[in-house]
Formats: structure tokens, sequence, C-alpha cells
């Protein structure tokens, strides 16, 4: 996409040609407007990579410490106050 776009290729003339490669609508055209979506999230890693990096590393750590932490102030089964 971004190749032909590059090269004058509207997004509206590349539309037909992209298929959605998994999920519910798999084998299907993208919208128009998720097409863009796409692009402006490349273009804001691609403006920011370090911002997503970080961003990675700090869902990995929050994620880490919902798996081995139990929740504060939660309780075991059975046990009521």
């Amino acid at each position: 996409m971004l190749r032909r776009r590059a090269g004058g290729e509207s997004v509206e003339q590349n539309q037909p040609d992209l298929i959605i490669p998994t999920g519910k609508r798999k084998g299907q055209n993208p919208s128009v407007a998720s097409i863009y979506r796409a692009l402006a999230e490349h273009a804001k890693r691609e403006a920011y990579p370090e911002a997503v990096e970080q961003a990675h590393a700090d869902f990995a750590a929050l994620h880490a410490e919902e798996v081995h932490e139990p929740r504060a102030g939660s309780q075991p089964y059975g046990d009521t106050p």
C-alpha cells in the first residue's frame, strides 16, 4: 500500500486490491476508512518509534504484575468480610 501510494495511486484505487487476511471479515476488502486508520497508525509509529517501544515495555511490565500478584484488597474464595 505504501509503495503504491508513493507512486501516486489513491487509497480508493488500491482498496479493491487489498484483502483482509484473518478474522471475521477474512477474504473481504477493508473499508477506505480502515485503510486510512492503518496508514495513520503506521505514520505515528514511524514518527515516534521510542514511544512505541516504551509503551510495549510498560504493557509487558503491567501484564507481568497482574499475572503474578493478587489485586490489592482482594480476598481468597470462600472468605467473606
